[in-house]
């Protein structure tokens, strides 16, 4: 899966309104704050929960979590359960703009 920076994040969620973005991380972690329009999806959870939250394996998916370490996971879940266009950002401490 490849690595994606947080500007191209930025355009993707700007250009198509269909990208999802994924946030990996604990309950308490997304309750702190999160990039605009984040799902909350724990990186254990991915494979009993992703179909549901997005039955369409062809539309771009962006991972996060703190650091990259948990989205590394995640996307690679992802990627066997067949999704097709998915993007590891990393760490929400690489994200430059505002959270929500």
């Amino acid at each position: 899966m490849p690595r994606i920076t947080a500007s191209q994040v930025k355009n993707m969620l700007e250009k198509n309104k269909e990208t999802m973005i994924l946030d990996v991380r604990s309950e308490q972690e997304y309750a702190t704050g999160r990039i605009p329009g984040a799902i909350l999806l724990s990186e254990h959870t991915v494979r009993s929960k992703a179909e549901v939250i997005c039955k369409n394996k062809q539309v771009p998916i962006i991972v996060y979590c703190r650091s990259g370490i948990r989205s590394k996971s995640a996307a690679r879940q992802l990627e066997g359960l067949g999704y097709e266009k998915v993007y590891d950002l990393g760490g929400i401490l690489d994200w430059p703009y505002e959270l929500e």
